[in-house]
């Protein structure tokens, strides 16, 4: 793994033999990787961060990404940092820099995109309004993905009228996996008691994303599907707290405790995707009090001033599942 990475001895004893390249050569023809179901797709977050100049080095990740030409790629938002104004202007430059995906590109939302706006450096907005603009912007066409060559998804808010507004929490599947986004930003999920209108939008979207994160797996369940895929924006932070216990008011300790019984009934390959702290990193999930959850992995995906992608490697028939390779994008840079 190259600098940057964070992946112990024992972390790497969790990946399947599809993590490594093993070439055989017989000529000049490679072993081939996978079986027939196999197939790979790209994770990135928390870019383009420090606008304008980060828009150059995300252009050319786009481009390293469609040269490759993965199934999809997966977004886990923070499309700008929180210094940078929350405008219409912002979302529609990065709305159109998404769109030069070649292939599709699934979004979900971040923190520095509506939690964060009230801040004086992006511009002092109000956070729900932000967020009912974002659903406006993003989610135009909530039966299919971004990206120029777009895939079919399906959102909560066709599948669960109830939850009507949450046109960006969809589900997808690809060769037996089935894929779906949990709207989980930083920032505590959102949560700030001391804001009754924080509050209220807080548990109201607590309440959806628990009931999908629970359909998904009701979904890869009825489905036989060989492993799922969540993704979000939001780092737990479950080293912040020594007893290894989360505490009961944090903003997370719903959506864990929903994918951990949701994974426990799978009893099959999970993987949670995610971003917000800006470096490579995989290792198990923990549940809200601090134990691991068996059969889950963590991939945290680069971000900020390392502008580069994960591509994950899918093979339904593998016991493991899934493999993972650093994308990295030399002209970036490793950061500071």
């Amino acid at each position: 793994m190259p600098f940057g990475s964070k992946v112990t001895t024992m972390h790497l004893k969790l990946l399947p033999a599809a993590a490594f390249l093993i070439l055989s050569f017989q000529g000049a023809v490679a072993e081939q990787i996978g079986g027939d179901k196999a197939f790979s797709f790209v994770a990135l977050g928390d870019q383009p961060y420090n606008l304008p100049d980060d828009s150059i080095k995300f252009d050319r990740l786009i481009a390293a990404i469609n040269k490759l030409k993965p199934a999809f790629t997966l977004h886990v938002g923070d499309i700008k940092s929180a210094r940078i104004p929350c405008s219409d202007e912002t979302f529609h430059q990065a709305l159109a820099q998404l769109q030069t995906f070649d292939g599709a590109l699934v979004y979900t939302i971040g923190d520095n995109e509506w939690t964060d706006c009230h801040r004086k450096q992006a511009g002092g907005f109000d956070p729900r309004e932000r967020l009912t603009k974002l659903r406006q912007v993003f989610f135009a066409n909530p039966g299919q993905s971004l990206g120029k060559v777009p895939i079919k998804v399906t959102s909560q808010a066709q599948a669960m009228p109830a939850f009507s507004i949450y046109v960006e929490n969809v589900r997808f599947s690809k060769n037996e996996v089935l894929f779906a986004s949990v709207h989980v930003p930083g920032s505590n999920n959102g949560f700030e008691s001391q804001e009754p209108e924080s509050a209220k939008e807080f548990f109201a979207r607590d309440k959806a994303n628990v009931a999908w994160i629970a359909a998904a797996f009701a979904e890869a369940e009825g489905t036989g599907a060989k492993a799922v895929v969540m993704f979000m924006h939001a780092e737990f932070d479950e080293a912040r707290f020594p007893n290894g216990a989360m505490p009961r008011q944090s903003g997370f300790v719903q959506t864990l405790d929903a994918i951990e019984a949701g994974a426990k009934r799978f009893g099959k390959p999970v993987l949670l995707i995610h971003g917000d702290e800006h470096f490579l990193s995989l290792t198990p999930l923990k549940n809200s009090m601090g134990a691991r959850i068996p059969n889950v992995l963590k991939l945290m995906v680069y971000g900020e001033t390392l502008v580069h992608a994960v591509r994950v490697l899918v093979d339904p028939d593998s016991p493991g599942v899934f493999g993972f390779i650093p994308l990295i994008v030399p002209e970036n840079g490793m950061g500071n």
